[in-house]
C-alpha cells in the first residue's frame, strides 16, 4: 500500500518564541533552523517580519533550507486594500516562498476583538490570501479559534475557512488556539470541514497544550483526514505550549496506524538525532531537560524496580515500547534501595563492568547503596556516582589524583560603583603523580558576575590536574540541584550535579554533607573521575 504524505510544519521560531521567558537571538534562530532542516520538516516558520528587531534581522538573511521557509503575519485590516496594508506588506517583503496569515474564524472575536462585521472579516480573508497568491507565494491560512468558533457558530466558521481555500490557500490550518478542544471533538470537526468541501490534503492542525492533549488532538486530526501538523520542538509555546514535535514525530514514524499509512520527510537516521536536537534547544534556552519527556527524556527508558529490570534482562520489550536508540536515547537501570541483583548486574554490564551472578561483591555493592542512601545519598538520579561506588567495591576505580585540602572564601563588598557585590575565591591543593599542585580561582565571570563558590571550586580544581587537565577541558557543569534531606539543626544537604562534555555525554553525580559546599565538591570530584575513566585515562 502506498503511503500518504504527511507534512510537518515547525513553528518553534515563532509560536515557540512566545513562551514566557524565551527570546531567541538571530544567530540562535539560524542554528535552530539549520537543525530543523537536517531533521527533515517540510515547513519552517521563521517569525513575524516587522514584529520585533530580532525577527526583522532574521528575515534580512533568510537561511537556505530544503524546507519551505515561511513568514507569518495577519490578514489585512478592514477599510484598506491588501496592497495598501503596511503590516501585510512587511510580511511579503520578507520574500519567503510561503506566507502564513492568521485570521479570525470565531464570530465572537470578529465582532468583539476586531469590532467589524462578519462579512468584512470574510472579505479581509479572501483579499489577503488572494494577494499572496497573486505575488506567486504559497499561502497558508491559520484559522484562529476555529474549534471554539465552530462550536458557537459552525456555519460562519466554515464560511471563513472556505473563503481562504477558495481564494487559493494551499493549506487551511484549523487552530485550537485556547487548547481546550478534546481529541474526539477535533476529529469530528475535521471530518465536518472535509465534508463541507475542503480536502484533507489541504487541511492542517495547530493544537495548544492547555489540557495536555495537543499531541493527542493532532493525531486525532490526522486520522480524521488532516495532512499537515504544526508544532514546536520540546512543546514550546504560549501558556502550556504547543503540540510537541519531539513526541509527534517518533509516534508518526514508529507507531501504528501512522507508520504504515503515512510518510514524512524525517528519515530513520534523522530520527536518531531527536534526542540531540531536543537537548540543543534546551542548551540554547539554558534550561534543564525534562527528565520525564516521552522518547527524549533521561528517564524515558529508566527501569528502577527490580522486577522490571529482571524482565528487561530477558527481553527489553517487556517494559519498553520502542528501542531507545531509534530516537538517540539509551536504556538506564537506576540504582536505589529498591534495587535487586538483576538491576545491579544489568547496570554494571552497561557500565562495562563484568561480574558473574552470585559474586559476593554484588551483595556488598547493594549494601553500600542502601547504607549510603540512609545517610541521604540518592543514586536513582546519579548514575555516574553509583558506577564509581561499584568500581571502588570491585577494586576497579583508579586514583588519578588526591585532594589534600581546599578552602573557599566568600566576600561581600562594595564595588567601584558603590554597589554591594559578592565574590567567591577557592584554593585547591591536589597531589598528581607525586607532585603537589596549588590552584586559586575566583568565581567572577567575564561579565563581572559572581558565579558562586561551587563555580570557583570547579575552576580551581580544573586549573591544574597535571596530565589530566586536557581530558577535562571540554567538561562543563550544566545543572545543580540542592535538597535538604533532614530538617532542624541536623540538616543534611544533598547536591546533584549534571555535567556534559564535548562528545555530548551527560552524567550525574551526587554529594552529601551538612555543608553545601562540601557536598558540592564531593559531587564535582565524582564527575571528574567518571569523565577520566570514560576517556580512558591511566592512573
Amino acid at each position: 500500500m502506498m503511503k500518504e504524505k504527511l507534512y510537518l510544519y515547525d513553528t518553534t521560531l515563532r509560536d515557540g518564541q512566545q513562551t514566557q521567558g524565551v527570546q531567541f537571538s538571530t544567530p540562535e534562530k539560524h542554528q535552530i533552523a539549520d537543525a530543523l532542516d537536517r531533521l527533515g520538516v517540510d515547513y519552517i516558520e521563521g517569525g513575524w517580519p516587522g514584529a520585533n528587531p530580532t525577527d526583522s534581522a532574521f528575515f534580512e538573511e533568510v537561511p537556505e533550507t530544503k524546507a519551505v521557509f515561511t513568514a507569518f503575519g495577519m490578514t489585512k485590516r478592514a477599510g484598506r486594500s491588501a496592497a495598501n496594508d503596511e503590516v501585510l506588506a512587511a510580511v511579503l517583503n520578507a520574500d519567503t516562498p510561503a506566507v502564513c496569515l492568521v485570521g479570525k474564524t470565531h464570530d465572537f472575536h470578529v465582532t468583539c476583538a476586531l469590532g467589524i462585521t462578519l462579512e468584512e472579516n470574510l472579505e479581509n480573508i479572501r483579499e489577503s490570501v488572494a494577494h499572496i497568491v497573486a505575488q506567486g507565494r504559497e499561502a497558508l491560512f491559520d484559522a484562529e479559534h476555529f474549534f471554539d468558533g465552530y462550536r458557537a457558530n459552525p456555519a460562519y466558521a466554515l464560511e471563513a475557512v472556505k473563503a481562504a481555500y477558495e481564494a487559493g490557500a494551499r493549506w487551511v490550518v484549523l487552530c485550537d488556539t485556547n487548547g481546550g478542544a478534546q481529541p474526539t471533538v477535533i476529529a469530528d470537526v475535521v471530518r465536518a470541514v472535509i465534508a463541507a468541501g475542503i480536502p484533507g490534503d489541504h487541511l492542517g492542525i495547530h493544537c495548544h497544550n492547555d489540557t495536555e492533549q495537543a499531541v493527542a488532538g493532532s493525531l486525532a486530526a490526522v486520522l480524521a483526514g488532516a495532512r499537515q501538523i504544526q508544532g514546536t520542538l520540546n512543546g514550546l509555546g504560549e501558556r502550556c505550549g504547543n503540540a510537541n514535535l519531539t513526541t509527534l514525530i517518533p509516534t508518526l514514524k514508529l507507531k501504528e496506524p501512522f507508520a504504515s499509512q503515512f510518510e514524512t520527510g524525517v528519515s530513520d537516521e534523522a530520527l536518531e538525532g531527536m534526542l540531540s536536537i531536543s537537548r540543543m534547544l534546551d542548551d540554547i534556552l539554558n534550561r534543564v531537560p525534562f527528565r520525564q519527556a516521552p522518547y527524549v527524556g533521561a528517564s524515558a527508558f529508566a527501569h528502577k524496580a527490580g522486577l522490571h529490570a529482571s524482565a528487561i534482562l530477558k527481553d527489553p520489550t517487556t517494559y519498553e515500547h520502542i528501542e531507545p536508540s531509534k530516537v538517540g536515547n539509551a536504556r538506564i537501570i537506576p540504582m536505589s534501595n529498591q534495587a535487586g541483583q538483576s538491576n545491579l548486574r544489568k547496570r554494571l554490564t552497561e557500565a562495562g563492568l563484568k561480574i558473574e551472578a552470585g559474586d559476593p561483591v554484588l551483595g556488598q555493592i547493594l549494601e553500600d547503596v542502601k547504607a549510603r542512601e540512609s545517610q541521604g545519598y540518592s543514586y536513582d538520579g546519579a548514575q555516574a556516582s553509583f558506577e564509581l561506588l561499584a568500581r571502588r567495591a570491585m577494586g576497579q576505580c583508579p586514583e588519578f589524583f588526591e585532594v589534600k585540602r581546599y578552602r573557599v572564601t566568600i566576600e561581600r563588598r562594595k564595588n567601584k560603583h558603590n554597589q554591594m557585590v559578592s565574590l567567591s575565591e577557592a584554593v585547591v591543593v591536589v597531589k598528581v603523580d607525586g607532585e603537589k599542585k596549588l590552584s586559586v580561582s575566583e568565581s567572577m565571570d567575564a561579565c563581572g558576575t559572581d558565579r558562586g563558590p561551587v563555580n570557583a571550586l570547579a575552576k580551581a580544581l580544573a586549573k591544574d590536574l597535571g596530565r589530566y587537565s586536557d581530558l577535562i577541558e571540554d567538561m562543563k557543569l550544566v545543572d545543580f540541584k540542592v535538597r535538604i534531606t533532614q530538617g532542624g539543626t541536623e540538616a543534611v544537604t544533598r547536591v546533584i550535579i549534571d555535567s556534559e562534555d564535548g562528545k555530548g555525554r551527560r552524567w550525574s553525580t551526587v554529594g552529601v554533607s551538612a555543608n553545601i559546599v562540601d557536598a558540592s565538591f564531593e559531587a564535582l570530584l565524582d564527575a571528574i573521575v567518571w569523565k577520566l575513566i570514560r576517556d580512558g585515562a591511566k592512573a
